[in-house]
């Protein structure tokens, strides 16, 4: 007998059904974007083509030039690509390079370029393989920024190197680093290794704090969401979140080389909402016809930063956390793909 398929919820908004419809929202260029990359000179390097954002991200760079009507190359570098993300960075002439830039020599086989993204990490896994997450967060950034010391560099970094705040404040561009674990130790190192060359060699750069994106396929909300469709319970003791729309977020970082900085410049990205766990889990309840199973009580400090700096920029994000929680509903009932990567939010000891 055939399965019954899951009656789809109503939604305010239409749903997003395809991986293609997807990509093509994540990568659409906003006109800010396409004047940032009109004026921006030299070509682009993309370290970590190939992760969660990366692909997403080179494709809207691509649509951007094309848009503005300059001819840039784009560089994209990473260990490892889907076959997916392969065609389609291809397709719009994203020239690609597998390389381990761990390897004695890899940064230097690279090509020279006036503009870097730096979006290389390691954050799961790191607890039992300390080294490795300090060899990739940390030794792998000096190298790289020695190597690029004479290029502007935006860095993604992390709103771990936050301390927890109360509920209703989120730590500013202002706010002393105070991380919580070898991982966001180390985020705070890879941005003390640019640090080191922007102050004694000049090099611009823009530490770029990302908390934290999400997608259909992946992210926080996609993580409540899978945990009320499955029936599996939901740890609230980590009861509010920042999360930023993909898409946003890819914007903002291309839009970031204006502000790379020596010494470098500081952004928080993320939504302007302070989201709370709870509330999700039930609107995905009621989305899903599930009653959620809530474990735990709200602690009184999260995680949480202020992104009113990057607000007033780039404007507010185009998409917003109804929106999402929407179409992730949809997307996980219709049986969308998942990439396989749980964020872990409710970790509080900084173990991941």
């Amino acid at each position: 007998m055939a399965k019954k398929r899951a009656k789809l919820p109503k939604l305010s908004i239409e749903p997003i059904r395809t991986v293609a419809e997807l990509e093509d929202r994540l990568s659409c260029p906003t006109p800010g974007v396409v004047e940032a990359m009109a004026k921006l000179d030299g070509d682009l390097l993309i370290l970590g083509a190939g992760g969660k954002i990366g692909p997403t991200l080179a494709q809207m760079a691509a649509r951007a030039f094309e848009a503005a009507g300059v001819k840039r190359s784009i560089i994209g570098v990473s260990n490892v690509y889907s076959a997916e993300a392969l065609q389609r960075l291809k397709r719009l002439g994203v020239k690609i390079v597998k390389t381990e830039l761990l390897e004695p020599g890899a940064l230097d086989t690279l090509p020279d370029a006036a503009n870097v993204m730096y979006m290389l990490g390691m954050k799961f896994g790191s607890t039992g393989a300390e080294w490795n997450t300090w060899g990739v967060n940390v030794h792998l950034a000096g190298m790289a920024a020695s190597r690029y010391r004479h290029s502007r560099i935006v860095a993604f970094s992390s709103g771990n190197i936050y301390p927890f705040l109360p509920i209703g404040i989120g730590a500013t561009e202002q706010t002393t680093p105070s991380p919580i674990g070898e991982y966001a130790m180390s985020c705070l190192g890879r941005e003390r290794m640019f640090d080191y060359y922007s102050n004694n060699a000049g090099t611009k750069v823009l530490h770029y704090r990302l908390n934290y994106a999400v997608e259909l396929r992946y992210g926080i909300v996609y993580d409540i969401a899978s945990k009320v469709w499955s029936g599996a319970p939901i740890d609230v003791t980590m009861g509010f979140v920042n999360v930023i729309w993909q898409g946003y977020a890819n914007a903002v970082a291309l839009q970031s080389f204006a502000y790379a900085d020596s010494p470098p410049g500081i952004i928080n990205v993320a939504g302007p909402e302070t989201v709370s766990i709870r509330w999700m889990a039930q609107r995905f309840g009621e989305l899903m016809g599930k009653e959620p199973i809530i474990e735990g009580e709200e602690a009184a400090n999260a995680l949480l930063s202020n992104g009113a700096k990057c607000h007033k920029l780039f404007g507010m994000p185009d998409v917003g956390i109804d929106t999402v929680v929407e179409w992730v509903a949809h997307w996980i009932m219709s049986g969308g793909v998942t990439l396989g990567k749980p964020t872990h939010y409710e970790t509080r000891d900084g173990k991941f």
